[in-house]
């Protein structure tokens, strides 16, 4: 079933970006297609055991549109991409840019909660997964759930199919159909192509819809701006998942810049490096807590990083000391990049002095997306004073998908996305991050919605209640820590036994499970009749409790 997908910015705006030469006016495909006759030969995917070209890469990805198209699926369809870091990924979401299908990657490891919550959210009416993804049959968890996904009608598996499903290793071998035939009528460049999942700030991922036009133009110009050498091909390793927010700038890298990308199936610093010297790339996208294990490496410093020329870090805030590390062991340049799945963007540049990249999100590019930092009212601040910040331009994706209640919440009048972020504009323009409206909880740079893990802690039949908070820590930047109130007469619950349930009963995430808990006789309440938080990160700060525990505390 076609979902609906309705722009919330004004058309006049989209019109205006396209006449100003911002939108390419094209969709994805056709953009890559270019890239692929322009050079067949050169390689578009590096991988630790394997090199991808651009021509083979366009023949995978007509083969796999062909038999989607065969099997059904058609424009506007949602199908979803649970698939590892590699060619395979970047040849889907190249085949449904050229059916005009909507693609929905999201990474390994989701559980059955998360995994309901994108599927029946989206409408998918087919998905490509892997078979197993560590100790999980990512296949078998999908199969379980398809008589609550009526619209879910094939499942390709990369790996052994369960009956009912289909291999996929057979298609990128089939028959590729000439791609110009297969663009016989080209997807509308401001259509969807990708919905984007978000851990985000709810209890359930947000999905975020993008059209071509915001994709290319958006992720292409941040990739111009942190490449700014012509004369030197842009080699990108990607450390984070394809599939997130900040791993999108994996497919605009091919169909933008002609660029090669360099993966490793999961990351790991050891992986990282052997790409580092023996592929040579010259950009690193990554999350601090990456870069920290890289620089703690012991191979590091026989590693050649001469190749390095910027080395970018998003998803949560780089500290000073491990940029100043960076600047020294890679001998690279640092850029940081502030941004969210719901479309905002300010990153510093390549050249800018270390004082900018350490104390500031750099200013943001107009080309990609205009900030403004608002009040409670929506009325804009004076430079210096913090508030809200609001973004509006050519990346702002097109809406929330089947939620017309999270786009009346994050989406104001004009097009504006809300991004709960608080931040101050400096005089200069700089944007200066202080802070977040709503109290997620960013370890290793994942969003983690406190409510969302409150919710699958409660339903344990010897807890009366749970409050969970973040813990700073420095190396993942915060860890999750819960509280519950135990029904009377429980057992004593203890952390592992608390894990246990939430993965094995709940389908948590294992990312999202709490790494401190305290249980305590009765919740503090504050005069509004409301637990007081504020009393329960008074407790962690008095019980020193910034690393892992599997100890109760009271």
């Amino acid at each position: 079933m076609t979902v609906q997908l309705p722009d919330l910015v004004p058309s006049e705006l989209r019109r205006r970006w396209k006449a100003q030469g911002v939108y390419p006016g094209r969709p994805l495909f056709d953009l890559f297609r270019e890239r692929a006759r322009e050079h067949p030969e050169a390689i578009a995917v590096v991988e630790p055991s394997s090199t991808t070209s651009y021509a083979e890469l366009l023949r995978a990805a007509t083969a796999l549109a062909a038999e989607l198209s065969r099997r059904g699926v058609r424009r506007g369809d949602v199908v979803a991409v649970n698939l590892a870091n590699g060619w395979r990924a970047l040849a889907a979401d190249l085949a449904l840019a050229a059916t005009g299908a909507v693609c929905l990657p999201y990474p390994l490891g989701r559980r059955r909660q998360d995994t309901m919550a994108i599927l029946g959210r989206s409408r998918a009416v087919a998905a490509l997964i892997t078979r197993t993804v560590g100790d999980q049959d990512y296949a078998r968890t999908v199969d379980d759930l398809r008589a609550d996904l009526p619209e879910l009608r094939h499942v390709y598996v990369d790996g052994r199919p369960l009956p009912g499903m289909r291999a996929l290793e057979p298609v990128w071998h089939s028959p590729a159909p000439d791609a110009d035939r297969l663009l016989r009528v080209s997807p509308d460049p401001d259509s969807a192509v990708r919905i984007i999942v978000s851990s985000g700030t709810e209890a359930a991922p947000k999905l975020v819809a993008y059209s071509h036009n915001a994709l290319a133009a958006g992720r292409g110009r941040l990739l111009r701006n942190l490449h700014a050498d012509d004369e030197e091909p842009l080699r990108l390793l990607c450390m984070v998942p394809l599939a997130s927010a900040f791993g999108s700038v994996g497919l605009a890298a091919l169909c933008v810049l002609g660029a090669t990308v360099l993966v490793t199936p999961r990351f790991s610093s050891a992986a990282t490096l052997r790409m580092v010297a023996g592929q040579r790339p010259t950009h690193l996208v990554g999350v601090p807590t990456m870069y920290q294990e890289i620089l703690t490496d012991p191979a590091l410093p026989n590693t050649d990083v001469s190749s390095l020329r910027c080395v970018v870090s998003g998803g949560a805030q780089l500290q000073p000391e491990t940029a100043a590390r960076l600047r020294r062991d890679l001998c690279a340049t640092v850029a940081t990049v502030y941004g969210s799945a719901d479309g905002a963007n300010s990153h510093t540049r390549p050249d800018d002095p270390a004082e900018v990249v350490d104390t500031t999100a750099g200013r943001p590019d107009p080309s990609i997306v205009d900030l403004r930092i608002v009040d409670a009212n929506g009325a804009d601040v004076p430079p210096g004073h913090t508030g809200e910040i609001w973004a509006r331009g050519p990346i702002t994706p097109l809406c929330y998908v089947n939620d017309p209640d999270l786009n009346r919440r994050y989406r104001a009048p004009g097009g504006w996305v809300r991004t709960g972020d608080l931040g101050a504009m400096a005089p200069d323009g700089r944007l200066r991050l202080t802070g977040r409206k709503k109290d997620i909880v960013i370890r290793a740079g994942l969003n983690i919605s406190p409510a969302e893990v409150e919710l699958h802690v409660s339903s344990h039949p010897e807890v009366a209640g749970a409050v969970c908070r973040g813990v700073p820590d420095t190396l993942l930047g915060e860890r999750l820590a819960v509280f519950v109130a135990p029904m009377p007469g429980a057992e004593p619950l203890t952390l592992p036994a608390l894990q246990r349930f939430l993965l094995t009963e709940r389908g948590l995430e294992r990312a999202k499970l709490p790494e401190l808990l305290h249980v305590l006789p009765k919740f503090p309440f504050g005069p509004s009749g409301k637990v007081d938080r504020g009393q329960l990160d008074a407790l962690v700060r008095a019980t020193g409790s910034s690393a892992p525990r599997t100890d109760d505390a009271a």
